[in-house]
């Protein structure tokens, strides 16, 4: 029997994961030249959609989660676990593997 996800709002993050969307780079130079798929590199930035509530200390208190759902995060270029939901790529990486979040 297999799990099939209907939807990513399905999908919570537990401890100190966090969802999310890579942000696709634009495939049209500021000249209003279309580039083809091929050679448009992937973008390091995601966008945030859900975090889980945090991991547990030593003591058992609760750790803040360092973003939230709509923050802009620098991601690495490999790990996490990729997700595959209604043939959109999602990825959920844990708190400490973000490399930073992007004011904007």
């Amino acid at each position: 029997m297999s799990l099939a996800i209907k939807s990513i709002k399905s999908l919570v993050p537990l401890l100190d994961r966090v969802l999310v969307q890579r942000i696709k780079a634009e495939a049209k130079t500021t000249g209003g030249i279309f580039l083809p798929e091929s050679s448009v590199k992937e973008l390091n930035e995601a966008k945030v959609l859900a975090v889980g509530p945090g991991a547990l200390d030593r003591e058992g208190k609760r750790l803040a989660m360092s973003v939230k759902a709509g923050d802009k995060v620098l991601i690495p270029t490999f790990g996490g676990t990729k997700i595959t939901v209604a043939e959109e790529d999602f990825s959920i990486f844990r708190d400490h593997e973000l490399l930073a979040k992007i004011s904007e």
